[in-house]
């Protein structure tokens, strides 16, 4: 039986990145610097592997300062909140971007809310007890 371990995004500012992470509960969990490769990876989460999180790998690759091509074939990240609204001003506060503000899923009660990291890469935030 397999387990799922992470998700690799590329990012053009890793700093901005962790910043954003943050906002959101994660912390970084490891690093590693590849200077032959000219890359820097950094996973993050709410814990490690060992307590059975799956983590976000953010690439950095030197020198790559434009940044990426978002495409249309990722959807987005779920991240479980206690509290959504909250979570949304957090975001708001910390500069991050508010997609789509907190309230009821269509044709649902869930309560989720959308926001973006500096790549663009979207979050859905879905409230959980």
């Amino acid at each position: 039986m397999g387990s799922y371990l992470h998700t690799m995004v590329r990012v053009r500012n890793l700093e901005a990145s962790l910043d954003f992470y943050g906002l959101l509960g994660m912390r970084e969990l490891r690093r590693r610097e590849v200077p032959e490769g000219k890359y820097t990876l950094v996973f993050i989460g709410y814990a490690d592997n060992a307590a059975g999180q799956a983590e976000i790998e953010l690439t950095y690759n030197w020198g790559q300062d434009d940044g990426y091509d978002v495409g249309t074939g990722f959807g987005h990240f779920a991240v479980g909140v206690a509290d959504v609204a909250a979570m949304v001003e957090k975001v708001r506060a910390g500069g991050g971007k508010v997609t789509r503000e907190a309230g009821p899923v269509k044709f649902g009660t869930t309560v989720i809310a959308f926001v973006e990291d500096p790549d663009g890469y979207k979050i859905e935030l879905i409230q959980r007890s």
